[in-house]
């Protein structure tokens, strides 16, 4: 999962509107699951709260089409000679009004600003959709380092506004609203953008100049690092299969085949192929990884942070106990798996689980394939009782050509997926899939889906400078989603299918759970390494990835570590930690948490709960995160919080044995009625979270 952001690239936070989400599956340990029953076919999806336009299959479509950005790449370059000019005429326009700065000149500032940024936000779109679709591309490599480009000018060239709004006392503050009442709309804006930042500033224009080089250096890391992944660290070469075909093993292959090939040898050969090809990429990445974290920390020193992760934390209205607390439950509580991986290693029939076995649906086909339009319909139905505007938006992005669904990594496209918001013209979403047709896309689908929906409703509920909001809370909405689409499986399918898709689902709970908040320290660790030595090699990321290995993951599982001293370099190739947003991952054990939580409330009164929901989903940024979260659903971010959801965990584990038992003997009564969570009875009574709506 990931938000990339041109936000805080433009004189340190201007751009807020473009926010890209996505999941990048080779980097998961998602078990897997079977079949789902098809369910009647109807012209409408009815329930008792709504009745929905059912979703045409004719009318599905599956390739971006964004000739409304631009018709031609031509047209696109004619725009950006076009926003090559804006900086210096902004410069000339306002830098002498801001010498005695009023209220008005503020304002119209601001949408000076504005315009330019909607612009720039449809430029990087399309410059970055179509280097998704092949970074290998010359002409769209250049153009996202143009854009990039542009983004830095931008705050060379007009950094006199951050250190002017950031150096106001509260006196000239406020006298600015007093002068020019429509300003007032903006007032959270600004003081989340500047009056906040005011010990964390640019000092000068040199400097902001200076960090705003520094920044663009960090952005060229990046798209460097994402061409590497794509073209070199995931193409791990070839390998022979036991029925002696052929193998290419690239990213969408690896996870394709440890995923649904119950040939244990094939796997171990893929898994161990791909394995040491990265270990022999880990110095090559080590090597940008070590330029990159050099400049984060030089940035966040230049703004009087300690370090990066201490500026992730002050941007994302957090702190080090909240952060801490929750590793700690996660570290503590990690056993908790361990029964859910003795039922995997039950059901696959093995001795001891290995890393090639974590990610193989658990179904008698684990190679059945499902189309897209198929998959489309049953995510439908498990919208059906949400607020309608969820169908409206989801016909709108599955029929528009606002989804590009199916992988093509010989032509360079890139693995896994992502959302890109559109906020300013106002459109749905644009979704970057893989789609591989097994049943863990069908969740990816939703869970991007449920990204597109929270960026449409922002875009036409607020302001365009409000479009945007921090990583965990953009992350609600798409992990709320696959807990949708859970529910809707367990709750109509049959109990076999059932366990199947628990079980993969408690799977990505560990992932959530445990991996993610992995990656985050070891960015924290690694960064900390480059700090001591200026300088890092791949052995020593390996180390450090190993070392928490052994913190975070399960005892139940037999990895590589031990085998001749050899050391996993399984973090070259997650794309995350290249990006600019550092610690991005631990925001999704957040998110995740709040999801449970808020799922809680849903179960117990719908109504109510889309009311909020559709409030929350729509308010951007016009209110600070924690402020948001209390408001509309009494949720607080500490420790509990996570005990919480550790709980979900268990008690998702005891609901999984009985329905195994279940389906095994059709005649068994179970208990599940009473352990499962998604009943009534358990959102009522047994969710142990204090959170209460105020």
């Amino acid at each position: 999962m990931r938000i990339k952001s041109v936000k805080g690239l433009i004189a340190l936070r201007i751009i807020k509107g473009l926010i890209t989400i996505g999941i990048f599956l080779f980097f998961s340990v998602f078990s897997e699951c079977g079949a789902a029953a098809k369910l009647g076919d109807s012209s409408e999806v009815i329930n008792e709260e709504y009745t929905f336009e059912k979703l045409d299959p004719d009318e599905v479509t599956t390739e971006w089409n964004d000739s409304y950005l631009f018709s031609s790449r031509e047209e696109a370059l004619e725009e950006l000679e076009i926003l090559k000019k804006k900086p210096e005429e902004i410069n000339k326009t306002f830098r002498p009004q801001f010498e005695n700065l009023s209220g008005p000149v503020l304002l119209d500032f601001l949408n000076a600003e504005k315009e330019f940024a909607k612009s720039l936000e449809v430029l990087y779109v399309y410059a970055y959709t179509q280097f998704s679709k092949n970074v290998s591309d010359p002409f769209f490599v250049s153009l996202l380092t143009d854009s990039q480009n542009l983004v830095t000018e931008y705050g060379k060239v007009n950094s006199f506004t951050v250190v002017k709004l950031t150096s106001l006392n509260d006196e000239e503050w406020n006298k600015l609203f007093s002068e020019e009442p429509e300003l007032e709309e903006y007032r959270p804006y600004l003081e989340a953008k500047y009056r906040r930042f005011a010990d964390h500033r640019a000092m000068n224009e040199s400097q902001a100049v200076y960090i705003a080089e520094l920044e663009n250096q960090r952005m060229k890391l990046e798209t460097e690092a994402m061409s590497k992944v794509t073209n070199n660290v995931t193409m791990a070469g070839n390998i022979t299969l036991e029925n002696g075909e052929n193998f290419s093993v690239n990213s969408q292959s690896y996870s394709t085949l440890l995923s649904t090939d119950q040939n244990r040898e094939n796997r171990k050969r893929c898994y161990e192929k791909r394995y040491y090809h990265m270990r022999n990429e880990s110095d090559s990445m080590a090597s940008i990884y070590s330029r990159k974290a050099q400049l984060d920390d030089l940035i966040a020193r230049e703004l009087n942070y300690t370090d990066f992760y201490d500026f992730t934390l002050y941007s994302s209205y957090l702190n080090r106990t909240q952060i801490d607390d929750m590793n700690t439950v996660f570290k503590e509580r990690k056993g908790i798996f361990e029964e859910y991986n003795e039922f995997r290693r039950n059901k696959l029939g093995i001795e001891a689980l290995r890393p090639y076995d974590l990610m193989l649906q658990l179904t008698d086909q684990p190679g059945n394939n499902y189309t897209y339009t198929e998959a489309l319909q049953e995510i439908q139905k498990s919208y059906s009782k949400m607020d309608p505007r969820f169908n409206e938006i989801f016909l709108r992005m599955v029929t528009g050509n606002f989804v590009d669904v199916y992988p093509d990594p010989e032509h360079g496209k890139q693995p896994g997926g992502y959302t890109i918001g559109l906020c300013s013209v106002k459109s749905p979403a644009l979704v970057f899939l893989n789609y591989n047709g097994i049943i863990r896309d069908q969740k990816t689908i939703t869970h991007e889906l449920g990204h597109g929906i929270n960026f449409y409703l922002i875009g036409n509920s607020v302001d365009y400078l409000y479009c945007s909001g921090q990583i965990y809370e953009m992350e609600i909405p798409s992990t709320f989603n696959e807990e949708l689409f859970i529910d809707h499986v367990i709750q109509n399918f049959d109990k076999k299918t059932a366990v199947n898709v628990l079980s993969q689902h408690i799977g990505e709970y560990q992932n959530y759970f445990t991996r993610q908040p992995m990656i985050a320290e070891f960015e924290y660790r690694a960064h900390q390494r480059c700090a001591e030595n200026g300088t890092v090699s791949g052995e020593d990321l390996n180390a450090i990835w190993t070392n928490l290995s052994n913190e975070y993951g399960s005892e139940s599982v037999e990895y590589y570590i031990e085998d001749s001293g050899v050391n996993s370099a399984e973090w070259a190739a997650i794309n995350h930690i290249y990006l600019t947003n550092n610690y991005y991952t631990f925001n999704y054990a957040i998110s995740k948490a709040i999801t449970l939580s808020l799922f809680k409330q849903y179960k117990e009164d719908p109504e109510t709960f889309n009311e909020n929901y559709i409030a929350y989903l729509s308010a951007g940024s016009t209110m600070p995160p924690e402020e948001k979260l209390k408001k509309y659903f009494g949720i607080v971010i500490n420790r509990q919080l996570f005990e919480d959801a550790m709980d979900v965990v268990e008690l998702r584990i005891q609901e999984l044995n009985e329905l195994e038992k279940e389906a095994k003997s059709p005649e068994f009564e179970s208990a599940v009625e009473t352990l499962n969570i998604y009943s009534g009875t358990f959102w009522k009574n047994e969710f142990k979270s204090e959170y209460k709506k105020e």
